[in-house]
């Protein structure tokens, strides 16, 4: 489909609807988990299977992120209307307007690469060379480079114009999959629906900061204390591992969610055809 100019209506909301967002994306991994959870293995495996491919496996890895996004989509799509979500959808993107998901994922590179090479404006390329080593240094050396402020102002510099590229991908493959949208609509369209949402994103942020940080990290801490070291580094791979899992399905089902209240507030749900 040709990008022509298409007006995608959206809701604003509330700073709380962030938690909202989450919440729902919860029950609904909750109410299948072990589907979503082999869902959710299966999409790292692709991804990990492309990322070890010579020479371009990171930006091909990253290039196709939407296209296999597409496939968690769908199967939230299929289980908000009375479906189970299943491992088959997870190639729905290859079947669903590929060039324009292709195209996302390599405006997400492309944006990324940019806001990263731009650092070197502030901290005179430290970012850069940092993350173009070849490994070879220590990690104390790591952390010692980290503590620099040129860095840091770098790397800040590089985070804040990268927000725009994140924003814009937000929604983007589920308009394209869901509206048709071409790439250009849907990165347009995304971005605008999450500068007037700012405020639900930001605490939805803050959310996933919360639980995907601070909870384990406080988890990891109080094991620490309990524990010796070899026990509690066991301990909390198993405890966090699964944590983990169900952390990565549930932020996967809220992309759909928040998209599903963005862009289709107060639509009537059709349900699934006996052949779906």
């Amino acid at each position: 489909m040709s990008d022509i100019p298409r007006e995608f209506v959206f809701t604003r909301y509330p700073a709380r609807q962030g938690l909202v967002w989450l919440a729902a994306a919860y029950a609904m991994f909750r109410a299948h988990r072990l589907a979503w959870v082999v869902l959710v293995l299966a999409y790292f495996l692709v991804l990990l299977m492309v990322r070890v491919i010579p020479f371009v496996g990171p930006y091909a890895m990253t290039v196709m992120k939407p296209v296999l996004a597409v496939g968690l989509l769908a199967a939230a799509w299929t289980q908000e209307r009375g479906g189970t979500p299943a491992l088959g959808q997870l190639m729905q993107g290859f079947r669903a307007n590929l060039w324009s998901l292709l195209a996302i994922g390599a405006f997400f590179v492309v944006g990324i690469t940019i806001a990263v090479f731009a650092s070197a404006l502030v901290d005179g390329g430290k970012l850069v060379d940092l993350m173009g080593g070849d490994g070879a240094m220590t990690e104390a050396e790591v952390t010692a480079a980290l503590a620099d402020g040129r860095l840091q102002l770098g790397m800040a510099f590089s985070a804040l114009l990268s927000l725009p590229v994140v924003i814009a991908t937000w929604w983007a493959p589920a308009l394209v999959v869901f509206q048709d949208a071409g790439a250009a609509a849907a990165l347009a369209a995304s971005l605008r629906a999450a500068l007037a949402n700012w405020k639900p994103l930001a605490v939805y942020g803050l959310g996933v900061f919360f639980y995907g940080g601070v909870v384990p990290g406080l988890v990891i801490a109080v094991i620490a204390m309990v524990l010796p070291s070899d026990a509690g580094r066991l301990f909390v791979i198993a405890l966090l591992l699964p944590y983990s899992l169900f952390f990565a399905a549930t932020l996967h089902v809220s992309d759909y969610v928040s998209y599903r209240e963005v862009f289709h507030s107060g639509e009537t749900l059709a349900p699934l055809s006996k052949g779906a």
